[in-house]
């Protein structure tokens, strides 16, 4: 059992009644009978608490086809993760009570892993006039954010993260200056020359952390910086927290692991924006998920249909999935000794609940029964008939990977049982 909530890494047992943890330790299901008692080994497995995810997108309501909620939430029980947190960018944009009411009637109606609506923090996500923030909070919204587009007006940023520490809600941003990437096709660098690409350069994402790190501390919000990417970001990251600035970030699996490489083929599956960035970011993303400046793992599962990525590349659609490719990667950084198992989970549990103010993250007696259980060694092939998003854009696709989540469960239910 890995419980980073309170540094616990032991074999244990861990009892479930009535939807919560009710006893945890060596021994503690002893002389547990009786039929309606179902007992699941998880010997050579991990029992951790269920995974959060910060950032996803369902596409629902506008883009079904790509995802929608119930196929969304059926990828993300199939990764391990007992609650999403998913964009406002659908069509039209969830910056409504309506829409934010709507989504989460379909979660309850599909079941499984919670449902954690962000709405947008401007109206149509168009960077001008505020949503009604207090309607999104009382329907269900947790935070606000326009993700995919940067709030790139000072003024009304301040603005957003004043009304969104008065209603306590996340504010989660893209951060790209716009200006700076008119025409970009991937990161600017050697590669981007090499292939005739608009480059995107990483000072479109630093100088977007910088100004909000200094908004964030006038305004005193809580202020997420979503999929960092570039090694600048983390030094200003770093250096604000340094002066105890409670600022947040995540980064995703594939800007932990690839780099503007792996598009020399012109690989629409790795045209993702943030763009993948160099070597020497992946060096400094990993050491600052390593040592704390990067909060947590986010996926940024982005579905798109062959529609958007079978084309020429500057036609495709930036994004790919990642709620089941997340545990099979990620424990790669295990077993180069980057990662602790420990921190690994902690990244994936307890600290996106803590900084989205979730339920989860913990394998405390009395908390609810969100866990996953994972296979480290389980070997399985990526491929369309083994995964349940609708959609199959990713760079892992029909690749031999090693772990797996094979029990999901929320609130005390099974929810996905490999």
């Amino acid at each position: 059992m890995i419980d980073p909530s309170r540094g616990f890494d032991d074999i244990a047992d861990v009892v479930i009644e009535s939807g919560r943890i009710t006893r945890v330790g060596r021994n503690a299901a002893a002389g547990l009978s009786g039929e309606r008692i179902r007992f699941i080994d998880a010997k050579e497995h991990w029992v951790t608490p269920g995974f959060v995810d910060l950032h996803a997108h369902f596409r629902e309501p506008g883009f079904e086809y790509k995802e929608d909620i119930a196929s969304g939430l059926r990828a993300a029980a199939a990764g391990g993760f007992t609650g999403v947190c998913v964009m406002p960018n659908t069509k039209p944009v969830n910056d409504t009570r309506a829409i934010t009411e709507m989504m989460m009637a379909r979660a309850r109606a599909a079941g499984g892993p919670r449902l954690y609506p962000f709405g947008a923090a401007t109206q149509g996500s168009n960077g001008a006039q505020l949503t009604e923030m207090a309607d999104l909070r009382e329907a269900g919204a947790i935070g606000v954010s326009d993700d995919g587009k940067c709030v790139m007006n000072a003024a009304v940023m301040r603005s957003a993260l004043e009304y969104a520490r008065t209603f306590d809600m996340l504010f989660s941003q893209h951060c790209e200056d716009h200006d700076l990437t008119a025409g970009a096709q991937m990161h600017e660098g050697h590669v981007s020359t090499r292939l005739g690409l608009g480059g995107w350069p990483r000072a479109a994402e630093d100088v977007i952390v910088a100004r909000d790190l200094i908004l964030a501390e006038l305004t005193g919000a809580r202020y997420h910086v979503a999929h960092v990417s570039s090694l600048g970001a983390v030094r200003l990251l770093r250096e604000a927290k340094s002066r105890g600035l409670a600022v947040t970030a995540e980064v995703t699996p594939h800007h932990l692991l690839l780099n503007h490489e792996a598009l020399i083929g012109f690989d629409t599956a790795c045209k993702v924006n943030p763009p993948l960035r160099e070597p020497e970011d992946i060096e400094q993303l990993r050491q600052a998920l390593k040592d704390g400046t990067i909060d947590c793992i986010a996926t940024d599962h982005a579905p798109h249909s062959s529609l958007e990525k079978d084309c020429e590349f500057g036609a495709a659609s930036p994004g790919m999935i990642g709620l089941e490719p997340a545990v099979p990667v990620l424990l790669d950084l295990v077993r180069e000794g980057l990662l602790t198992p420990l921190r690994l989970v902690e990244t994936l549990s307890t600290q996106p609940a803590k900084v989205g103010k979730l339920p989860g993250g913990t394998l405390r007696e009395g908390s609810p029964a969100d866990i996953a259980v994972i296979d480290p060694n389980r070997r399985w092939t990526i491929n369309a008939s083994s995964l349940s998003s609708r959609s199959t854009n990713t760079p892992f696709l029909n690749k031999e990977v090693r772990g797996k989540a094979v029990f999901t469960i929320v609130n005390g239910q099974i929810v996905y049982e490999a």
